[in-house]
């Protein structure tokens, strides 16, 4: 006996939503939001594991060279690893800067008309508002401030 999974993905079935998903997924303007998100990703990717892999060889058997003092006790090995942090951080804010420019346009384009929300999402987010001191808001004072 098999069973099938349930869920909004075309992996899932899910009926109507999976329907949904896959007309959007087929759409030109999610293919233009998949292209443009792996033109800046892929590359990216690829760069940074080559400039990580170079730090990992260059330890492994270019010691000599990692050795070699900059400034003071300061030496290469600890400014290339170093700038491990820098790439990362700087590939964040060039991802963030690329999304808003490119990706969140974009993706605004996809029509997504056709999903609903799943129902657990829907009644997080639309739940009650709390205020610090009483909880829920519609619901009056905590049971330990009566």
């Amino acid at each position: 006996m098999t069973t099938k999974a349930s869920g909004p993905g075309p992996a899932g079935g899910g009926g109507d939503d999976g329907r949904a998903y896959l007309g959007i997924e087929q759409s030109v303007e999610f293919q233009r939001l998949r292209a443009a998100f792996r033109r800046f990703v892929f590359p990216m990717t690829v760069a940074f594991l080559v400039w990580y892999l170079l730090y990992v060889v260059l330890s492994a058997y270019a010691r000599g060279f990692m050795g070699t003092k900059v400034v003071g006790e300061i030496n290469v090995a600890l400014v290339f690893g170093l700038l491990q942090f820098v790439s990362t951080f700087t590939i964040a804010v060039l991802y963030e800067r690329y999304a808003r420019r490119k990706l969140e346009p974009l993706a605004a384009s996809v029509d997504t008309s056709g999903v609903t929300a799943p129902a657990g999402r829907a009644a997080v987010e639309d739940g009650p508002e709390t205020t610090p001191d009483h909880g829920p808001a519609d619901q009056g004072p905590r049971k330990d401030e009566r």
